[in-house]
């Protein structure tokens, strides 16, 4: 079964933050969408190892994250919008970026509250 559903969040706010931030809030971000993920779907790496992979080799995240969207979207019986090769989006300085995130987080925000029945994660 399926456990609580996570925080829906404005992909511009994450873009924003990251940068204004100088990137803390991105490593937030990540940490909070892994958590939230295996919180939901009872598998993946959470949000401490994804948090630790983001600060030491944040290029396996590039991959992995979308890969764990896709994933749930997967069990959930639905074509996945995002794979592991969403990664390559970051190749391209700032534009990657910004694609990168729009494309993880607004294709999570559509899961999230399509499953909102369920009480949202507080991240």
């Amino acid at each position: 079964m399926a456990g609580a559903v996570g925080t829906e969040r404005s992909p511009v706010s994450v873009i924003l933050l990251t940068i204004i931030t100088i990137g803390i809030y991105g490593l937030y971000w990540q940490y909070a969408t892994f958590k939230e993920l295996k919180d939901y779907a009872g598998e993946g790496v959470g949000g401490a190892v994804g948090l630790i992979l983001a600060i030491f080799i944040g290029i396996v995240n590039w991959f992995l994250l979308p890969s764990e969207v896709a994933n749930l979207f997967k069990r959930d019986g639905q074509e996945p919008p995002v794979s592991g090769v969403t990664g390559f989006w970051l190749l391209l300085p700032l534009i990657g970026f910004i694609i990168w995130v729009i494309k993880i987080q607004g294709h999570l925000n559509e899961f999230w509250s399509s499953h909102e029945g369920a009480p949202a994660v507080q991240g």
